[in-house]
């Protein structure tokens, strides 16, 4: 499995890039961990948030500079940040969705067949 490493990401962030570097360390959209931060500091751990925040702009490297792929669409995507309107996004998804179906077809239609049978046979020996 390839596991992200934990860095800033100034390119993203908005002050120092702490929160869009723990955003995407653990899959998150950066505006949740954003607002997660803003309520623990106004709910009360606003030392220990404002001092953790300064701990980690001074520990963590910056991410280094990855070209992004492009892709037709992912599930965290902002449509809005694309240009696509929703009936464009799922037609997109439609036909991914059409394309997974035909692979699924052809793993059934060899799972069934005689030929996976005779390898799995040979694969006993």
């Amino acid at each position: 499995m390839n596991r992200v490493s934990l860095y800033r990401d100034p390119q993203h962030g908005k002050l120092t890039g702490v929160c869009a570097g723990v955003a995407n360390f653990f899959g998150l959209e950066r505006w949740l961990v954003r607002i997660l931060v803003v309520s623990a500091t106004l709910l009360g751990g606003g030392f220990l948030v404002i001092l953790l925040y300064i701990a980690l702009s001074l520990m963590l490297e910056k991410q280094p500079y990855v070209k992004e792929e492009y892709s037709a669409h992912t599930i965290k995507s902002k449509p809005w940040e694309q240009g696509k309107t929703a009936k464009q996004l799922l037609e997109t998804l439609e036909s991914d969705l059409k394309q997974v179906e035909r692979r699924v077809q052809k793993i059934e239609a060899y799972v069934t067949s005689e030929a996976f049978d005779v390898n799995r046979e040979f694969n006993k020996l």
